[in-house]
C-alpha cells in the first residue's frame, strides 16, 4: 500500500507541474488608451520581446498613472510621444528601468514601424522610467536602440489625426505647447 501511495504523489506532482505550465498567462497583453477628441487605441503588448519593459508599462497603466497626461512630443512622419507628468520631455515615474534592446545587451526582434509602441529615453541606455512612443511612420533606425514592447492592433488611424491636427505647433524637436498637447484620458488592460 506504501508503494503505490509513493507513486501516486509523484504522479500528482508531475501532474500539478504539467498543468501549471499549461496554464501559465503567457499570452500578450491589451490596453486601451484613449486619447481625449481624438479616439481610442488598442495596443497589444509583446512580454516575450521586452518583459521588464512591459511589467514596468502595466503596473504604470494599473496605478492610473498615465491618466491624464499628455501626448508633448508629435512629429509628423516619425512618432507621437507621451506620458510625461511634466509635459516637456523631462520628466518620468520614480523608477527607471533597464533598456531592453541590442545595443544593450538584450535580444529583441521588434522592428520600430507604423503602430510599434517603444520606450523613449534618454543618452543612459537604462533611463527609460515612464515616456513612451507610437510610431507614426516606419523608421527601423531605431531598431535596436530602443525598446520596442508592442503595437496598435486597432486604431491607428487615432495617430494619424492628432500628427494631422498638431504637428505644425511644435518645435525643432517636436514638442507641442502644453495648451495644445491631446490628453491621454486614460490606459487600462482590457485583455
Amino acid at each position: 500500500m506504501r508503494k503505490y501511495v509513493k507513486y501516486i504523489v509523484i504522479v500528482l506532482v508531475i501532474l500539478f507541474f504539467v498543468v501549471g505550465i499549461l496554464v501559465s498567462d503567457n499570452s500578450n497583453k491589451r490596453v486601451e488608451i484613449s486619447i481625449k477628441d481624438y479616439g481610442k487605441m488598442v495596443v497589444e503588448l509583446y512580454r516575450n520581446a521586452a518583459p521588464i519593459t512591459v511589467d514596468n508599462f502595466l503596473n504604470l497603466v494599473n496605478s492610473e498613472f498615465y491618466n491624464n497626461l499628455t501626448m508633448h512630443r508629435i512629429i509628423d512622419g516619425f512618432m507621437i510621444q507621451g506620458g510625461d507628468p511634466d509635459a516637456d520631455g523631462t520628466g518620468g515615474s520614480s523608477k527607471k528601468i533597464k533598456g531592453e534592446f541590442s545595443s544593450n545587451g538584450v535580444n529583441n526582434n521588434l522592428s520600430h514601424v507604423r503602430g510599434v509602441i517603444s520606450m523613449a529615453r534618454s543618452n543612459d541606455p537604462n533611463s527609460a522610467s515612464s515616456q513612451f512612443f507610437i510610431m507614426h511612420k516606419d523608421n527601423t533606425s531605431l531598431d535596436g536602440n530602443y525598446a520596442a514592447f508592442g503595437k496598435v492592433i486597432n486604431g491607428i488611424e487615432v495617430v494619424d489625426k492628432i500628427v494631422d491636427a498638431v504637428s505644425d505647433l511644435g518645435d525643432d524637436n517636436g514638442l507641442i505647447p502644453k495648451e495644445n498637447q491631446p490628453i491621454i484620458e486614460y490606459i487600462k488592460v482590457i485583455e
